[in-house]
């Protein structure tokens, strides 16, 4: 039978995301129930909800039938969707980035930056983010006996390391934080452009200024490595060119705001999360501090605690049936990683966050074609903090309640307020 309305609207409902438990509560029933079926939330045009684990990673290894481009990558609700069709001239992503495009373009851009992202590659990149680990920590520790990790630290050094590897100077980052908070948070009052809930009309137009301002400054960035191009990521991103022609001004665009977004939104959300958890169970800094081992384990179980992408949308380009389910050409489908990620039959005690946890089948950056380009710095950056910052620290403890960004694409914690002492 479909998903009931109540589960559907809340599994796209951003405030259920913020506050955790519903988002939660909804995937597990839908789980166990109703695994694979159909969805129509109010104000959305219907979808399938793919929620379990092997599920998903069928779904995305099959990129030929279930592509990102014919409609929205992200679910958005009807009117939003048209009206971004009518802006774009069709196209349903209103960026057209690496999570937007199928087949030979998606493969032909993700080769321009992947050589330069392989494990072997970022080494260069280590010293670097030891150096800027350092910086923070140190600031944070003087901050003692009170921060709020979230704002202090877990936006501030994913955002400077990948701003470090594209070629952003320093002073930039604010403008490029808060047009990033603006893009993935654009229905939370306190980090969307205009400071007040908006209908989905406000929220595109919202949007479209804030692609604006970003293709403005990447625009002067095109302009500066053509002239002189380096070793940085946005230089390659500048002067790529598939058949021997520079990226189109929507690749172009889609490819510098996707880097600079995504590039330290999502590793800023998971740093957060790993602190949260943290702080209500410190006993694991024993174990991290006793085991370089645990270190790995701690920040794969946080990828996964936190799941910082959500969700991403599919479209069936041709009619296929999936054990039993008959999915007809142009059909949407929702990849829910937040459900996948607690899927009972893969994890166990899923809903615990277990240093112990081997393996960790985690699918947070996703799989297939469009897994994660940046995981392998993601991970380098995440572990090169910790090193740094556990050694130092005697108690640690949550000095207030902890809030989660109100958003149902990419959402983790804005707020996580910990008490700490020093070694």
């Amino acid at each position: 039978m479909p998903i009931p309305v109540e589960l559907a609207n809340t599994i796209v409902n951003p405030i259920a995301y913020q506050e955790g438990d519903p988002i939660d509560d909804a995937f597990r029933t839908i789980r166990r129930d109703m695994p694979f079926d159909r969805a129509q939330p109010e104000n959305y045009e219907p979808f399938w909800v793919v929620s379990r684990h092997a599920d998903i990673l069928e779904i995305e290894r099959r990129a030929d039938i279930f592509q990102n481009s014919p409609r929205s990558s992200v679910v958005t609700p009807a009117e939003q969707q048209q009206m971004t069709r009518m802006i774009t001239g069709g196209d349903s992503n209103l960026i057209r980035s690496l999570v937007a495009v199928d087949g030979q373009e998606h493969k032909d851009l993700r080769g321009i930056v992947f050589p330069a992202v392989t494990p072997k590659a970022i080494k260069v990149w280590e010293e670097d983010i030891k150096g800027i680990a350092q910086s923070f920590v140190k600031e944070m520790l003087e901050k003692a006996p009170e921060c709020d990790f979230a704002t202090d630290v877990a936006f501030l050094y994913p955002l400077r390391v990948i701003m470090r590897v594209l070629g952003v100077p320093e002073e930039d980052e604010p403008f490029m934080l808060k047009l990033t908070q603006e893009i993935f948070s654009s229905n939370d009052p306190e980090l969307n452009r205009s400071g007040k809930e908006l209908t989905p009309e406000e929220n595109l137009m919202a949007l479209v200024q804030t692609k604006a301002d970003l293709e403005a400054y990447f625009t002067e960035v095109t302009k500066k490595f053509r002239a002189n191009p380096d070793k940085h990521v946005n230089s390659l991103i500048a002067n790529a060119k598939i058949n021997g022609e520079y990226l189109n001004e929507r690749q172009l665009m889609g490819y510098f705001i996707i880097a600079a977004t995504a590039g330290h939104d999502t590793t800023s959300n998971t740093t957060a999360g790993a602190m949260w958890a943290l702080a209500e169970n410190p006993k694991m800094l024993d174990t991290i501090n006793a085991d370089p081992a645990a270190l790995d384990a701690f920040v794969e179980e946080s990828i996964r605690w936190v799941t910082p992408v959500k969700h991403f949308m599919r479209t069936a380009v041709e009619d296929f049936e999936y054990k039993g389910v008959k999915i007809a050409k142009d059909d949407w489908l929702m990849l829910p990683y937040q459900s996948a990620n607690r899927d009972e039959a893969v994890f166990d005690d899923a809903f615990e966050f277990r240093l112990d946890r081997k393996p960790n089948k985690q699918v947070a950056f996703g799989y297939g074609p469009h897994v994660c380009l940046g995981q392998h710095l993601a991970r380098m950056e995440m572990k090169q903090l910790w090193r740094e910052l556990f050694p130092h620290l005697k108690t640690l403890e949550l000095a207030g309640t902890p809030e989660r960004t109100r958003s149902n694409f990419v959402c983790g914690p804005k707020h996580v307020p910990i008490r700490f002492s020093v070694n």
